[in-house]
């Protein structure tokens, strides 16, 4: 049986799809796609073998994963994709309803940390479908990520305040934030050693045959999307996709603030499978 790899249906996944089809190493998986909260359920059910999944994901069932070496979602500074849209400036947020995606995990824990932690106000929060038109209905905020944040960012309505929430974290620690990481679950790792090893390499040469071709990338991505290429190459460049010292030191300090503010029972330790 080929092995079962998530795919998040974001344009921000995009340059990894791209390398993988151009280099024809889609015939070598079962590619199963879903928004990061699927991919989050799918992985931990045990019908994915990895994925791309939510950082918190991984720090609430590190016991049953290792995270793929090289490789994340990540942002040093603006995300360009994860939004507070908000009808009053953040500051005056006190008390008021904040509408969180129903897709997210890791942006959700995010917006709560920046909110409590670092301008010590508590909102209200609810849930809701990823609109912002009716989520600004019943709130006086709203967070979005992926390419429903793209969008509302494309063409922005000017009476909102618009906050990324990568450069929040970047100006509130200095450090990355990662969004997203890899992870295998332990038991794939153990029946399928070779079968982990040639998929990380796999997408690592599939990345980097990507960002060597960006123009290319955004401008295949641009065909099926409102968005010009201009704008997805800027994008894209403000992604990063390894997984290096300064993103790990990034993503364990989200973890120390997560576990603080109640949103993780214990601060995980970084498995980073060494292949």
């Amino acid at each position: 049986m080929r092995p079962r790899v998530g795919h998040i249906q974001f344009i921000n996944c995009f340059p990894l799809f791209y390398g993988l089809i151009e280099k024809k190493f889609l015939l070598e998986v079962d590619l199963i796609k879903g928004n990061p909260t699927d991919l989050n359920r799918m992985l931990k059910d045990n019908l994915l073998d990895l994925a791309p999944i939510s950082s918190i994901a991984y720090a609430r069932n590190y016991k049953d994963y290792v995270i793929m070496p090289d490789i994340s979602i990540s942002a040093d500074g603006d995300v360009k994709s994860i939004y507070l849209f908000s009808k009053l400036p953040i500051q005056e947020l006190h008390g008021k309803k904040i509408a969180l995606t129903n897709i997210s995990a890791t942006s959700v824990g995010l917006v709560r940390i920046i909110m409590s932690r670092y301008y010590g106000i508590i909102p209200e929060y609810f849930t809701s479908a990823p609109e912002l038109g009716a989520m600004l209905r019943e709130a006086d905020a709203a967070l979005l990520i992926g390419d429903d944040a793209l969008r509302a960012k494309y063409r922005p309505d000017e009476r909102l305040y618009i906050y990324d929430m990568g450069n929040e974290w970047k100006q509130f620690t200095g450090l990355p934030m990662v969004f997203a990481v890899w992870a295998i679950r332990k038991d794939f790792v153990n029946r399928q050693p070779d079968q982990v090893r040639l998929i990380k390499n796999m997408f690592i040469e599939s990345m980097n045959y990507s960002l060597a071709n960006i123009q290319a990338v955004a401008e295949k991505a641009a065909q099926w999307e409102e968005f010009s290429a201009d704008y997805l190459v800027d994008y894209f460049n403000s992604l990063k996709f390894d997984f290096d010292a300064g993103k790990q030191e990034g993503l364990l300090e989200y973890y120390r603030q997560a576990f603080e503010q109640g949103l993780l029972d214990e601060i995980p330790p970084l498995q980073v499978l060494d292949i």
